[in-house]
C-alpha cells in the first residue's frame, strides 16, 4: 500500500435500493487481507512507537458521530463493573452518574482522556484483561462490540463521507482512512495501520471479516449487493 493520498483508488459503484443512495466502494482496500493488529504489532498513532502494544489507536478520546452514539456509549459505560474497567472511579462522578465525555471545539464530544489515553482503556497489567474495556465486556456479554463501542471505534479504519446532491440523491464514499483524511496530523503519526505491510495478513478478505460493521455501515440489501459484486471481481 501506498503512502496517504498517494494510492490509487478502484472505485465500484453499488446502488441503494432502500434509500436514494448510491455507495462508491473502494474496492482494493475492501478485498484487501488488512486485519486489526491491535495488540499484536500495532505501533499506535503517537510520533513514537506505542509504550505497549495495546495502546493502538486508544491514545486519544473516541470523537462521537451524534447524540445517539454518545447515549450508546454512555449506556453502555453505565454497565461497565469495577472489575472490567480499570478506569471505573475516573468515569464516574461523586454521585456515581457518568463521566466519559468532554465538549470537542467544534461543539461535538469526544471520550475522556485520563493519563495520555482514552478513558475506556485498561493498562497492560490490569487484572481483567488489558484493551479496550468496551470491547472486553462485549465479548464477555456474547455480543458484537459495536453495539457498546464509540462508532469511529468499531469503524476503523473503515471511513465513509456522504455527499449531498442538488437532487437529494447521496453519494457515499467507502474507503479507508489514510494519513491525509487525519489532517496536518497526520503527518506526524509514527505509524499508520492501511500504509504498513504487517496489517495486510488476514486470511479472509476484508469485506468477509467486516460483515457486521459493513452491514452496520450500508444496511443488509447494499452489503448483500456489495459482496456479491466483489466476489465477481475476486
Amino acid at each position: 500500500m501506498l503512502k496517504g493520498s498517494a494510492r490509487s483508488i478502484r472505485w465500484i459503484s453499488i446502488p441503494d435500493a432502500d434509500d436514494d443512495r448510491t455507495w462508491m466502494v473502494d474496492r482494493d482496500f475492501l478485498q484487501s487481507s488488512w486485519k486489526c493488529i491491535y495488540g499484536e504489532g500495532c505501533k499506535g498513532v503517537l510520533t513514537v512507537p506505542a509504550e505497549h502494544p495495546h495502546l493502538g489507536c486508544c491514545s486519544h478520546g473516541a470523537h462521537l458521530r451524534d447524540h445517539n452514539d454518545a447515549e450508546r456509549v454512555a449506556n453502555a459505560a453505565r454497565s461497565l463493573t469495577a472489575q472490567e474497567w480499570e478506569r471505573y472511579r475516573n468515569g464516574h462522578d461523586s454521585r456515581g452518574s457518568i463521566r466519559v465525555f468532554k465538549a470537542t471545539k467544534g461543539g461535538g464530544q469526544c471520550t475522556r482522556s485520563v493519563s495520555g489515553s482514552c478513558i475506556f482503556l485498561n493498562g497492560p497489567s490490569f487484572p481483567g484483561g488489558p484493551g479496550c474495556a468496551l470491547h472486553r465486556a462485549a465479548l464477555a456479554r456474547k455480543v458484537h462490540p459495536l453495539t457498546m463501542k464509540p462508532d469511529v471505534c468499531w469503524q476503523l479504519p473503515i471511513r465513509w463521507e456522504d455527499v449531498s446532491m442538488e437532487s437529494g440523491h447521496i453519494i457515499s464514499f467507502l474507503g479507508c482512512w489514510d494519513r491525509s483524511d487525519w489532517g496536518e496530523g497526520g503527518n506526524y503519526f509514527y505509524w499508520w495501520c492501511t500504509e504498513a505491510a504487517e496489517a495486510y495478513s488476514a486470511d479472509q478478505a476484508l469485506y468477509r471479516r467486516y460483515t457486521h460493521e459493513l452491514t452496520a455501515i450500508m444496511g443488509k440489501r447494499a452489503y448483500r449487493r456489495l459482496a456479491r459484486t466483489l466476489e465477481r471481481l475476486t
